[in-house]
């Protein structure tokens, strides 16, 4: 009896003793109150920033922690891992720039202050984890707080995915160069990847208040939207890339910042001439021959029998990692690396209060491949074009791989934020940018060209940026509700040329031409459209069939010829190409819609029916019409559709996900929209709640104050609760 006495109590000993890391996350857990309002957006309370921390992500992985997985499988080089051998190069490409190793020391040395927040921000997810064991990842089974270092800035297609997988794969494994030619024609009709970003000063608002739009263009779910809030001054609200611990594109109590990607040139790639000895590669410098450092990368990856692993060989110039071959040459790249740098700034900005403060954290110049525009309770609006902008010389040109052997071509330093284009205060009291150049941002009173490099901003005008121009310019009692129509506003500024060109052809095209009789019915219908979408209009739906039609005609054309697509396919096709078009456009819509004069509404829609994030698209089961269109035709409101999955009907996939449109005053006056809703769980009510506001920009009041909370929550609770 004593014997088993003892081993009771033996046993007791070791199962009975807390864990001292499931203790540490209960005890923060207790620091912090969820609360989700009527639309299950997640407002968090916390002691600390930390505890604001370990509360956001962790309310971020109760919504969709498939995504929030994803995101550090692909930024830690480990997709493969989840999804085989299909993504070995995507996962070669992260891990070229990201090392665990060295990830782990910048850890190590990150500042006192920074610390905390990775640390909560991991405990937040393994707590998750530990509270749900009914979720189970795919790969990462527990969070490091070093992992945060490898994810710090929250764009859609980081600065390493500019990197060509084609050409990478070609130079490291067993790519074709033709394939690579294929995947870069076919991006000539992707979405245009982008932002707008709206700032109304005091003068031209109605209530003397500043104005500001927020309106990112990404894949539909890339976003959660949230409320973090702490007794250390933190309150922000907006837009957080699932994963993330800061709040990428939104507001506080003070101000408000919104990122556009920026045209400016923030990566270059370098030519190296590399020679083969018995110890090595080498390649040329100056007057001499430096040793190419190699290294092996291990890319784990799944198989149907389990997991398996291939090494690769890898070489870095001291530019950077050697990504591909022209004629001969190696090609490396050079980008930043300021991980540490990066997150700072990106988390400072959240807590920033006026324009001086979150003028700082911008001369951090980590922000890199982005614009940003911005707007305060004191009146203020501002725009800064880009931010890491790497001085050069201006005898190269920098668009193409430059001389690698050549010192001139050597970085030399960056360009602080006073010598980049910048806006404050410009007298005509807006700023806008859609990712086009800075330019026009203010209209008169923008940057001039000829002041700037040319590295500086390499993007032109773009359809949506004329169109901005024109609904912000002469207005000066705007409100969030006439700035919202503003931003919906229904014209598309790309068939101003577009469609006269079409109607010349036909008109100066011989009356004995069959094509001519045969388009009769399209032309007059045409002719009278007023340029703009809706559900209901016909005339939307051919004329986008039709120029979709040309511009994959000649879209590689114009590209060879240096012009813009627009200009080409008003200029310099031939008359017979612009009619075989509509031709083509009428045939397309009588075949996969019944007729060709079928409404737009019938065909461009919106559906979510999974959580899955590729969606399985599917003609027969329900979907919502949506009115705005590509912004690649002009529409500020941007739905990036097509036909999906073998579907005839056009499915969004990408443009307007978070929007929200913000007064700033003695207090925050706000509205905002989410693409289907806040949950990725299609048994949560708050999966596709949004849809039907969203399909048509019927954005919601934001409960921004716990006195605004009152009569709109849903639930409080501490995580785990």
């Amino acid at each position: 009896m004593k014997k088993l006495i003892l081993l009771f109590l033996a046993v007791c000993v070791v199962s009975c003793t807390p864990n001292p890391e499931v203790a540490r996350w209960e005890q923060q857990a207790e620091n912090v109150t969820i609360i989700r309002d009527t639309w299950g957006i997640p407002h968090i309370y916390g002691r600390t920033d930390a505890d604001a921390v370990f509360g956001m992500i962790y309310s971020q992985a109760e919504d969709d922690f498939n995504r929030v997985e994803l995101n550090y499988l692909n930024a830690m080089g480990r997709l493969a891992e989840a999804e085989g051998e299909s993504e070995l190069y995507r996962d070669l490409r992260m891990k070229l720039f990201i090392d665990p190793e060295e990830m782990m020391a910048l850890y190590e040395s990150s500042p006192d202050w920074m610390k905390p927040l990775m640390n909560a921000w991991a405990d937040g997810l393994n707590y998750f984890l530990y509270k749900n064991p009914q979720v189970t990842p795919k790969v990462i089974t527990h969070f490091e707080p070093w992992m945060a270092l490898t994810f710090t800035e929250g764009s859609i297609g980081g600065d390493i995915e500019r990197v060509n997988l084609g050409r990478l794969e070609a130079f490291y494994g067993d790519g074709l160069e033709e394939q690579t030619l294929a995947l870069e024609n076919s991006s000539l009709l992707e979405e245009p990847r982008g932002s707008n970003g709206f700032a109304v000063a005091p003068s031209n608002s109605a209530t003397g208040n500043a104005l500001f739009w927020i309106n990112p263009h990404t894949s539909f779910y890339f976003r959660a939207e949230l409320q973090m809030v702490s007794e250390e001054g933190l309150n922000a609200y907006g837009a957080v890339t699932w994963g993330q611990f800061f709040v990428y594109q939104g507001f506080n109590e003070r101000l408000g910042w919104m990122h556009t990607s920026t045209g400016s040139d923030f990566i270059d790639e370098y030519l190296e001439t590399v020679v083969e000895k018995e110890d090595g590669f080498y390649y040329a410098y100056g007057d001499e021959e430096r040793k190419l450092t190699e290294k092996q990368i291990t890319l784990p990856y799944k198989t149907e029998d389990g997991m398996a692993e291939k090494v690769v060989t890898v070489y870095y110039s001291h530019h950077g990692p050697i990504v591909r071959e022209v004629d001969g040459q190696w090609v490396s790249v050079k980008l930043m690396q300021e991980p540490i740098k990066a997150l700072t700034q990106s988390y400072m900005r959240t807590k920033a209060m006026d324009y001086e403060s979150f003028y700082a954290t911008m001369e951090l110049n980590t922000n890199s491949s982005n614009n940003t525009v911005y707007a305060d309770a004191d009146g203020n609006i501002a725009y800064f074009h880009g931010n890491f902008i790497p001085r050069r010389d201006t005898q190269f040109d920098w668009r193409q791989p430059v001389d690698g052997s050549d010192p001139a071509t050597e970085w030399q330093g960056l360009h602080p934020v006073d010598e980049i284009p910048h806006l404050l205060n410009p007298p005509n009291g807006w700023i806008q940018n859609t990712n086009n150049w800075p330019f026009s941002a203010a209209g008169a009173n923008s940057p001039r060209q000829r002041d700037f490099p040319s590295y500086m901003s390499y993007s032109g005008e773009n359809p949506r940026g004329i169109h901005a121009i024109r609904v912000l310019q002469g207005k000066t009692d705007f409100t969030i509700e006439s700035l919202i129509d503003a931003s919906y506003d229904s014209y598309l500024t790309a068939f101003e040329d577009l469609i006269p060109s079409l109607l010349r052809a036909y008109d100066r095209t011989s009356a004995s031409s069959s094509l001519k009789a045969q388009l009769s019915e399209q032309i007059a219908l045409l002719r009278n459209w007023d340029l703009r979408f809706s559900v209901e209009s016909v005339p939307t739906s051919l004329a986008i069939f039709w120029a979709q039609e040309l511009m994959q005609d000649v879209g590689g054309a114009a590209r060879q010829a240096g012009v813009s697509v627009y200009d080409y396919m008003a200029t310099r096709t031939t008359l017979t190409q612009r009619l075989e078009a509509l031709s083509a456009a009428s045939d397309k819509l009588e075949n996969d819609f019944g007729s060709w004069q079928t409404p737009w509404g019938e065909i461009n829609r919106f559906q979510r029916i999974t959580g899955d994030v590729v969606h399985p698209f599917d003609d027969s089961a329900p979907s919502i019409p949506v009115g705005f269109t590509s912004a690649r035709w002009g529409s500020l409101a941007s739905y990036g559709a097509g036909p999906r999955n073998g579907s005839k009907k056009w499915y969004g996939t990408s443009g307007n996900s978070f929007v929200a449109v913000v007064e700033f005053g003695d207090r925050i006056r706000a509205r905002a929209i989410t693409a289907g809703g806040q949950s990725g769980d299609p048994s949560s009510p708050h999966f596709s709640d949004q849809a039907e506001r969203y399909s048509t920009g019927d954005l919601r009041d934001v409960w921004f104050y716990p006195e605004d909370l009152e009569g709109n929550m849903e639930r409080e609770y501490h995580p785990g609760n």
